[in-house]
């Protein structure tokens, strides 16, 4: 019976070993290097660092939207300042945002046209710090000129960040950059506006068990991922939340024959329609829009049937209002469809 046993436990371990690279048991991992970083932007023409297949995992990790000189001025000691920060540092080809993005990943089979999802299995911290700092792109930043930048300890068993004596904020991780390449001619976006092919959406719902579904633009679909986030309010006003870094298990799964016009997202408990644009109106109109499109689609609404629900059981929430397009996401609570 002993040898028995202690021959299944072999053959489980040794299976673990032996699993498929990209299964969930043997995701690829994805370090961030000088070569497998994207420095401020989403471009359709920055050449991939990982290729994978449809239905692969990956495990990815993201680095703090900072640089080693800053947050040691700030208080952080040298040696908690991450080795691949430092690395980093070297690159020549930067711009013209400010976010490092781990990628691009290149799905095989995602092309013009399809859809890719990214669901979020797990998201880690893997710093014990974050920071805010006000920013001069700050949405008060003609009232409040003070450049103050804060470093705040991350308590990773209770899930709180120490804000100050009497002053604890839980913690929820998620990733406020994440998105595939835009359309070719948009040419090299710049990291900081979320646009149709997400990026930089600032949005926190999109926490550990959240699906994304990206409209895809180029053979691919190219995506990125960063600026991690422990905490963050809706509206991020100063322009940062309490920024730091992550460590994501992601799967990529490709759909055919559908079509997305801009990122939507699903949690445990609702469907998340998004809109970005400069103008704070135009934003809310293409969010409540794009949520109108999903129940007319999905639970086969007329349109005024579909509007008429988002009014009396959607909330249009302010997303951020700091990275040059604003963005807005509609929150759909899905417990109201009461037939599957």
């Amino acid at each position: 019976m002993l040898r028995t046993g202690l021959a299944l436990f072999f053959l489980a371990f040794t299976g673990c070993l032996f699993a498929q690279q990209g299964s969930e048991s043997n995701p690829y991992v994805l370090e961030p290097s000088p070569t497998t970083v994207a420095w401020g932007h989403y471009w359709s023409e920055y050449p991939p660092v990982l290729k994978i297949k449809s239905g692969d995992f990956v495990k990815v990790h993201t680095l703090i939207t900072s640089n080693p000189e800053r947050l040691e001025a700030a208080g952080v000691p040298a040696g908690q300042v991450e080795k691949q920060l430092r690395d980093v540092q070297s690159m020549k080809e930067k711009g013209p945002g400010g976010h490092v993005l781990t990628g691009p990943i290149y799905v095989e089979g995602a092309d013009s046209g399809d859809i890719l999802e990214v669901r979020l299995q797990s998201i880690e911290l893997a710093i014990p710090y974050g920071y805010n700092a006000i920013g001069s792109a700050g949405f008060l930043s003609d009232e409040i000129f003070a450049r103050n930048m804060r470093i705040v300890p991350l308590d990773t068993k209770k899930m709180i960040a120490h804000w100050a004596d009497g002053i604890d904020i839980p913690l929820h991780p998620f990733f406020g950059s994440l998105g595939v390449a835009p359309p070719k001619e948009a040419g090299r976006w710049n990291s900081a506006p979320p646009w149709i092919h997400g990026g930089n959406l600032d949005n926190k719902e999109l926490v550990a068990g959240t699906s994304v579904y990206y409209p895809v633009f180029v053979k691919g679909a190219l995506f990125e991922i960063g600026d991690g986030h422990a905490a963050q309010g809706n509206g991020e006003v100063d322009i940062t939340a309490i920024e730091t870094s992550l460590i994501g298990k992601l799967q990529f799964i490709v759909h055919k024959g559908k079509s997305l016009r801009w990122p939507r997202a699903e949690t445990a408990t609702h469907i998340i329609s998004m809109g970005c644009d400069r103008d704070l109106n135009a934003a809310t109109h293409i969010a409540v829009r794009e949520m109108i499109n999903y129940l007319m689609e999905e639970k086969k609404m007329t349109k005024a049937d579909a509007y008429m629900l988002c009014s009396v059981a959607a909330d249009v929430d302010i997303t951020e209002l700091v990275d040059g397009n604003v963005g807005v996401h509609v929150m759909l609570p899905k417990n109201i469809f009461t037939k599957k």
